[in-house]
């Protein structure tokens, strides 16, 4: 147990003056009779009244300890542990443009998904399989900004990605567009000062760089010059795919061609040492992921922290408890007259 407010617990040490006042003081501040001869009570037997009535100051002292304690606030074991675990820094970063809308990436069951919805189910995977890693959140289109920082916290990381939605450039949240170069420096920004020995960038886009202030192999020679390596994937049929479009209440379909440059996506992946896939399924997409999954991995000290309890409460009424007890004892079954 753990006390938010410390200082209040030597409040406890008032207990011994009163304990000294009560054996060696008290007598002489009560009401006494004189006699001229107290030889006639010496053996009167005592009554159970005068037997308990220690019980009183027992009863007060009590009281106001439990309500020091409830004062110094208790709390519940702030729990912190440190593990050593094998693992690796990842920052996955994820196109959320409007090509991303084409429907063209079929399931298991030859369920037609858009692409940023079949790449979020296949990372929520990824992620689910890797618990002891950090990993992070990147989204970009015609721009970039991090979704979610580095975490092992992956509840939480799986709730951001989950809230990643396919129409957030078209809804005009982002300025639409493909900015690459933006999106791996974003990423990267976020793992130049990992410790990690293996630090890495899962970038997955279904077109070519068409927006941003740095270019893709800039980004890429960045990374490279901080020990990161890019793993990028094409995503997306080829040729031409299928892409909804609303006109009024209803939705139509229309071909649109598949345009991804993966020229500079290969490039960038050698740059950086890493590699360069291209996915047209679902299937082919969870095999990439799989494959990157094998990557070594290195030792990463993570701290685990637990939720504080106050526990102050029940202090506070057992202290009420026992002060209500003495004091309705003291006017009934103890009063002394006068």
């Amino acid at each position: 147990m753990e006390f938010a407010n410390k200082e209040y617990l030597f409040l406890l040490f008032l207990i011994i003056p009163y304990l000294v006042w009560y054996l060696f003081y008290r007598k002489k501040s009560e009401p006494t009779i004189r006699m001229a001869n107290t030889f006639p009570f010496g053996h009167t037997p005592r009554s159970w009244r005068i037997l308990l009535m220690p019980i009183l100051p027992i009863l007060r002292i009590l009281a106001f300890s439990f309500l020091v304690i409830a004062l110094a606030r208790p709390q519940t074991h702030d729990s912190r542990t440190k593990e050593n675990i094998e693992g690796i820094d990842i920052m996955m970063a994820m196109d959320v443009s409007t090509s991303m809308l084409a429907e063209d990436i079929r399931d298991r069951a030859h369920h037609a998904r858009n692409r940023l919805e079949a790449a979020k189910v296949v990372a929520a995977e990824f992620i689910a399989d890797r618990p002891n890693d950090n990993i992070g959140l990147t989204i970009f289109a015609g721009e970039a900004f991090t979704q979610c920082p580095m975490t092992t916290d992956h509840a939480s990381l799986l709730s951001l990605l989950q809230n990643v939605r396919t129409d957030i450039a078209a809804r005009g949240l982002i300025e639409d567009g493909t900015a690459i170069g933006m999106g791996i420096a974003n990423a990267v920004s976020r793992l130049k000062d990992s410790q990690a020995k293996s630090r890495v960038v899962i970038m997955l886009t279904d077109g070519t760089n068409n927006r941003g202030d740095i270019s893709p192999m800039t980004a890429a020679e960045i990374a490279h010059s901080l020990g990161v390596r890019i793993y990028t994937i094409g995503v997306g049929t080829n040729g031409t795919a299928s892409y909804p479009l609303t006109v009024g209440n209803e939705v139509h379909y229309v071909q649109v061609p598949v345009e991804i440059d993966t020229k500079t996506l290969s490039d960038i992946a050698s740059t950086t040492n890493g590699k360069f896939y291209r996915a047209t399924n679902a299937e082919e997409l969870r095999n990439i992921y799989h494959e990157i999954d094998n990557l070594e991995k290195s030792k990463l000290e993570v701290q685990k922290f637990s939720r504080r309890y106050e526990d102050y409460q029940i202090y506070a009424m057992i202290a009420l408890c026992l002060l209500m007890t003495e004091v309705l004892m003291r006017i009934t079954v103890f009063r002394r007259i006068p």
